[in-house]
């Protein structure tokens, strides 16, 4: 059975080797700001949490487990994103990547500690719905054309609306990472690169979820000691729908079988 098509991304959970490189790196270079910190955690968000910090101090990198390929931080607008794109350039952040992906614009780069981050627009929904499998690819960004659209303003961090768009899992298996998230969860697969990767979605979204194995296949979890993703989230409309999902996958907390840990919230 379908998930609830206005089922979203919530909290991100990430242990860090250093929580205040982290937060400074989060801060300064991404633009998200404090909203709470305590006892080795904290919580970043533009105005609500998007993601947590776990330190474990002297975490290594997690490089070659299943676990996080990145969280993508999907910002309100096009202009929202030439101007971080402005920051990144004035600030000379390294970048991993510039992407047009049609469906949406991507920038991309990496934490301290090899967390994988895309900051990212959307293209107007008529553009694509329906038709993910066909148009999604991946092309040169048109930097100058986004850059124009920046504004002459200094960065004031990512703005309000800025959400969890999507997570992009390493996972050990294409086919029964879609069985979890497709045929149990009950997201919708939007476009399928054989045993490379997989895109899946609630209500006709270009993707929520994906999973690849292009450096993790039959890979094991990342294990305690690595800068790792923890845990990440799902929020459903209320609680009745959580409890639908919840007894289609095992429980509110489950681990699909890459290992990567899920929670089921209600909004």
């Amino acid at each position: 059975m379908e998930i609830s098509p206005d089922a979203r991304m919530g909290l991100v959970e990430l242990s860090v080797s250093d929580l205040d490189r982290s937060l400074a790196y989060w801060q300064d270079a991404i633009g998200l700001r404090v909203l709470s910190r305590e006892n080795g955690t904290a919580e970043l968000g533009a105005e609500t949490p998007l993601v947590r910090f776990v330190e474990e101090p002297g975490a290594r990198p997690a490089h070659g487990f299943t676990g996080l390929f990145h969280v993508a931080l999907l910002v309100p607008d096009r202009p929202s994103l030439g101007s971080f794109l402005a920051h990144a350039v004035r600030e000379r952040i390294p970048l991993t990547g510039l992407s047009d992906h049609v469906v949406s614009e991507a920038i991309y780069l990496r934490d301290p500690d090899y967390h994988g981050i895309e900051v990212y627009a959307d293209r107007p929904r008529e553009q694509w719905e329906g038709q993910v499998a066909q148009r999604m690819t991946t092309i040169p960004l048109d930097t100058d054309s986004l850059l124009a659209e920046a504004g002459d303003g200094e960065f004031g961090g990512l703005p309000e609306g800025t959400k969890v768009g999507h997570v992009h899992l390493c996972v050990r298996d294409v086919d029964e990472t879609i069985g979890f998230y497709g045929d149990r969860l009950g997201l919708g697969l939007t476009a399928h690169l054989g045993d490379q990767a997989a895109f899946l979605s609630a209500g006709g979204y270009h993707h929520h979820l994906a999973g690849n194995t292009w450096e993790t296949r039959g890979a094991e979890p990342a294990p305690e000691g690595t800068a790792r993703l923890r845990r990440f989230t799902i929020v459903l409309p209320d609680e009745a729908e959580v409890a639908r999902v919840a007894e289609q996958v095992g429980g509110t907390e489950v681990r699909d079988p890459s290992g990567n840990a899920l929670v089921l919230e209600a909004a």
